[in-house]
């Protein structure tokens, strides 16, 4: 969040001042502009050849983009001053395209890759767009490629009262697909104990999708995390750093998360998604 979160530090927690500056803090933070970070440098190798030439945050589900799906829920709450897109070279002008024809401030940045091999990571691509574009806000981050079927309102709603950093969790009973997951751990107070990406052995069933909130200050850290070593592939690895630096709190999401991943999971989703149900 921004500075003000600072005088929290100097308070008792549950005192009668604490409760009440917390909650015009809150109020307050739920009135400032944010920036939304999508991540959209990937090649979607596995959804060839429909991907080979053609970005899959823009395939369209219904009568929608996928990205026109979050962007669209997000902008309803209007605490979104500027969305930026980081794409890679090949697919740029694709994302320009498209971002001609939005009502919102759309920023598409290049990372300059052309190729699967050469990627960035997701973590080195936030990196990117925080330096191109000088960025100090707090920051919705969120994978271009996945829908929901509840509203991220909820999510932003929630980091606000939690004051932190904060990540989405749901209960993945599949113990194949924890493998591939980022695995967090929990206290009974939301915050995380610890969090993996894609560990062979998961030490609970709390998955994480893509979908973050970094504090403005949580978002100035990402420089450090890479250099002491955080992962840069996945972006939950920088959460899996971060945690161990600051609080992260982790949300239980109240619905469904549909993850286009292959060819036969978008003809599912094209056949499944009902839009946002859960507001």
């Amino acid at each position: 969040m921004k500075n003000t979160s600072s005088i929290f530090h100097l308070l008792i927690p549950s005192t009668p001042l604490f409760l009440i500056l917390s909650f015009f803090h809150s109020f307050i933070l739920s009135f400032l502009p944010m920036k939304c970070l999508i991540l959209a440098a990937g090649y979607a190798t596995r959804l060839y050849p429909l991907t080979e030439n053609f970005p899959k945050p823009l395939l369209k589900v219904g009568d929608k983009t996928i990205l026109d799906w979050l962007i669209d829920d997000i902008d309803g709450a209007g605490l979104v001053d500027e969305y930026v897109v980081i794409s890679n070279h090949k697919f740029a002008h694709h994302f320009m395209d498209w971002a001609a024809t939005k009502a919102q401030k759309v920023t598409v940045v290049d990372d300059g890759t052309s190729s699967n091999e050469t990627r960035l990571g997701a973590v080195r691509d936030i990196q990117f767009a925080i330096e191109q574009l000088h960025l100090d806000d707090d920051m919705l981050v969120i994978a271009g490629d996945n829908l929901l079927d509840f509203s991220l309102q909820r999510f932003v709603r929630y980091a606000n009262e939690k004051q932190t950093s904060c990540i989405m969790r749901f209960w993945e009973k599949d113990e194949q697909r924890l493998l591939k997951c980022g695995v967090v751990t929990v206290d009974q107070n939301d915050r995380i104990l610890r969090m993996t990406e894609k560990s062979p052995t998961p030490e609970t069933h709390w998955c994480c999708p893509p979908f973050y909130y970094y504090t403005r200050r949580d978002a100035h850290l990402v420089a450090k995390g890479i250099a002491e070593g955080c992962g840069v592939d996945a972006p939950g690895s920088y959460i899996a750093w971060l945690c161990t630096q600051t609080p992260v709190h982790a949300w239980e999401m109240p619905g469904r998360r549909f993850d286009i991943g292959n060819l036969q999971s978008y003809e599912q989703v094209q056949k499944d998604y009902q839009g946002i149900t859960i507001l």
